[in-house]
């Protein structure tokens, strides 16, 4: 038992060691420790367990004091005067109990709202005696003759002997205490068992995170305080069972024992009550609960706590009602077990990171050390009681999560962020291109944006859409670096990043500065993403008049100002706000706050470059109108078009485009949010050829593709009239084609999926390419142009 109590406790020191010599370590002990290595969450969690296992622990001292002291001088219960010395004047009972350890708790409150230097004095007087004392115990092991003890005369003799020999070193004394033989508890009646045991015993051991909760941890008392318990080992195993307070017969002045048991228990009191305050003052200067703790943030001139203090003492009066010391020994032991653990825990997470910053100058653990020291503490909390155990664990993950909601966000830096990177590095690196394989395809898209605010509807579908997949969003600054005194782009991360978690979206921010906004897209495409995350989509908004919209408006993103220039207006008290950098929404589609403009040609020469690249490629428009909380109300339906409208005489569903089309349809469908969305697929069918035969093919490819969707045949040519020349249609064909689209449905869809042929090989037909566009998308509402150059379907399995 002291083994295991003292191999987990080496484990828990060495940890300690390792943190406390890594930096400067404050007020607040193991929670100060935790909570700088692994994070506010579990920092705050832990610290809650700490301070509770302080205030028990501080509890079960003063009864532990009060059990002392009514063992010397309480008078029997069974009110026997034989039994009785003139020395036991104190009437016992609960409440007489009661009265005692509130009096002793009382001293102790008071000496600490003295202040810290008031108990550093008591505890070093303390100290000295108990030093002196356990010296005497040590020569009376040696110079004390073989004696008869006899036990305390109060105790029912039917339940053993009533007295025991005191044999000096003896080996087969000492051999005979190695078995276990666990008797019934002489002061409460009740069987014991290892648990039980070691529950108590333990407490004898938490005195390591007393200096820990003021500076750090101490080696040389945990050795110290081992050889000591080990001595118990050669004394008569009757007289350990039925006599508490033995060692005070084979002393060579009695009353040392017995002044030596009140200063440490004193003592230990003393320092649980403080360590308690010192964790809450903690917790409470860090703000993870709010208003909740704020009281205890008061300090008294001299910086002592004082209502941290009061506060603890009044959680400690509570805790002894309970009057059972073995039962809060219990307690105390499993909330010590799982601070030690979390200590554990972030030692081994701060090893496991590989962070270059620590570099501890204590250097005797090994992540081993700490994984050793976090099996024995759950090991033996379990042991000790189960449901104790699994309430704590539930207690503790409960404010975890509470702080993880409720906190607000610490620059502590959170040992998670590193862990994370470390993994990330890894598996990135295991994530070759070369192993790519169509059956895992998933969208992972570039969505470019010139303003978030007019943006938010199509931000929020796109994030919708990608399925899991890589989704960065991508804007171009233009400028030139030469000629400005710093990268503006840093300044405006955090807007971008504030953007992100308002919207609650997955998504990833690159910004970038060029010359143009061809080039800066350029840019983007060729360094987004890392390994095989890379974006093979590139989405970008349509290239219209349409007025933009101020999508966030309403929220709690503000418009920042600017001058007449456009150059952003400084403005102090917003300076800190992280959409400062957001300019209002204006006339034209591309103007931003630098005045920046994009011309069709421009435009066009993205979409060509896109394909170059072998990027697929989605024009969106009309997302200005898209309400996803309105669009998702009820069943709704998603309209996709698998087939070239400004090609009619190559009306193939099977190609490449017309399968991503597809894919990227069902994709949404696959989403939970959009799973009560109805896809409808259009056939165009010209007359003379065969309606069933086409409609069957297409059913038998859903069928392939495991795609459910509902098949609406459109016989085209008999409303539209074909142009002779297919490579350059008329504006009046495309708007036949657009008024084709609207006539089909009496209800209109939530979002419409069309083909979008890539742009013309001769440069100069950009312009007639996008008023084409524009032309069949007219008034169509939300609509997604799409065109795919990479296969992302499969049949096998």
């Amino acid at each position: 038992m002291l083994l295991v109590a003292y191999f987990i406790i080496s484990m828990t020191v060495l940890s300690v060691c390792a943190i406390s010599t890594n930096g400067a370590l404050d007020a607040g002990g193991a929670y100060y420790m935790i909570s700088r290595a692994l994070g506010p969450e579990f920092g705050g969690s832990i610290g809650i367990m700490f301070f509770l296992a302080n205030v028990c622990g501080s509890a079960l001292y003063v009864l532990g004091l009060v059990e002392a002291m009514l063992t010397t001088f309480g008078v029997p219960e069974d009110g026997s005067s034989l039994s009785a010395s003139r020395y036991m004047v104190l009437p016992t009972g609960y409440w007489w109990s009661l009265l005692y350890g509130t009096v002793i708790l009382l001293l102790c409150v008071l000496v600490c709202l003295i202040g810290a230097h008031i108990y550093a004095k008591a505890t070093f007087l303390i100290f000295i005696i108990v030093i002196v004392v356990l010296g005497t115990i040590f020569i009376s092991f040696f110079i004390v003759p073989f004696r008869t003890v006899q036990l305390p005369g109060h105790r029912n003799a039917s339940i053993g002997p009533t007295s025991a020999n005191f044999t000096g070193f003896k080996l087969d004394t000492l051999m005979g205490n190695v078995q276990a033989d666990y008797t019934v508890d002489y002061t409460t009646g009740v069987m014991m068992s290892f648990a039980t045991v070691f529950a108590v015993m333990f407490n004898g051991c938490t005195g390591i995170m007393a200096g820990s909760n003021m500076s750090g941890g101490r080696i040389f008392p945990l050795a110290f305080g081992l050889f000591q318990k080990i001595n118990l080992k050669v004394y008569n195993m009757v007289l350990l069972q039925q006599d508490y307070g033995f060692l005070t017969d084979i002393n060579v002045w009695h009353p040392f024992v017995t002044i030596g048991v009140y200063s440490s228990t004193l003592s230990a009191a003393m320092s649980n009550l403080i360590g308690a305050s010192r964790v809450l003052y903690a917790l409470s200067r860090d703000d993870l609960f709010g208003r909740f703790l704020s009281p205890a943030k008061h300090t008294s001139s001299s910086g002592n706590p004082w209502v941290s203090v009061l506060i603890s003492w009044f959680l400690v009066q509570l805790v002894l009602f309970s009057g059972k010391l073995n039962t809060i020994a219990s307690i105390v032991t499993i909330f010590f077990l799982l601070v030690y653990a979390a200590v554990d825990l972030a030692c081994l997470a701060l090893e496991w990171a590989s962070a270059p910053n620590f570099r501890p100058t204590f250097r005797y653990f090994t992540w081993h050390t700490c994984v050793l020291g976090i099996i024995g503490c759950a090991i033996m909390m379990f042991l000790i009681n189960a449901i104790y155990a699994s309430a704590s664990i539930a207690f503790m993950l409960l404010l975890l999560l509470l702080i993880h909601y409720l906190s607000p966000v610490s620059s502590w830096g959170c040992i998670s962020q590193a862990l994370i990177f470390h993994q990330v590095r890894k598996y990135l690196l295991m994530l070759d291109v070369r192993k790519d394989h169509v059956k895992f395809w998933r969208p992972q898209v570039l969505l470019m944006v010139s303003n978030p605010r007019c943006s938010v509807g199509l931000i929020t579908f796109i994030n919708d859409i990608k399925k899991s997949g890589l989704y960065v969003l991508g804007h171009v600054q233009l400028g030139d670096l030469d000629v400005l005194p710093s990268d503006p782009l840093q300044s405006q991360y955090d807007s971008w990043l504030s953007l992100v978690d308002h919207l609650n979206i997955k998504a990833f921010v690159n910004l970038t500065l060029a010359d143009s906004v061809r080039h800066g897209v350029q840019h983007l495409l060729f360094i987004s993403g890392l390994g095989g995350m890379r974006p093979n989509t590139l989405v970008l908004g349509f290239y219209d008049d349409t007025p933009p919209q101020d999508q966030l408006q309403d929220s709690a993103l503000p418009i920042c100002s600017f001058s007449e220039s456009g150059a952003q207006v400084d403005d102090p008290e917003n300076q800190s706000d992280p959409s400062f950098h957001f300019p209002p929404v204006r006339g034209g589609v591309s103007v931003g706050r630098d005045g920046k403009s994009l011309g069709p040609q421009e435009y066009v020469c993205i979409i060509a470059d896109a394909v170059k690249m072998l990027k697929n490629v989605a024009l969106v428009r009309y997302f200005g109108q898209f309400d996803r909380t309105q669009a998702l109300q009820g069943s709704v339906f998603v309209d996709v078009w698998p087939v070239n409208l400004l090609r009619p005489d190559s009306a193939a569903y099977v190609d490449t485009c017309s399968l991503f089309l597809l894919q990227l349809a069902c994709i949404l469908n696959m989403t939970r949010a959009w799973q009560k969305a109805k896809l409808r697929l259009f056939l165009c069918v010209e007359e003379g050829r065969s309606l069933k035969g086409t409609e069957q093919k297409l059913k038998h490819l859903l069928k392939d593709l495991r795609m459910k969707a509902d098949i609406c045949t459109v016989p085209w040519d008999s409303q539209i009239a074909f142009p002779s020349n297919t490579s350059r249609v008329s504006d009046e064909y495309l708007q036949a084609v657009n008024k084709l689209i609207l006539d089909q449905t009496l209800r209109p869809p939530a979002v419409r999926f069309l083909y979008l042929p890539r742009p013309p090989a001769d440069t100069s037909r950009y312009h007639d390419y996008l008023h084409q566009l524009e032309l069949l998308t007219r008034n169509l509402g939300p609509t997604l142009l799409i065109h795919g150059v990479t296969p992302v379907i499969t049949t096998d399995l």
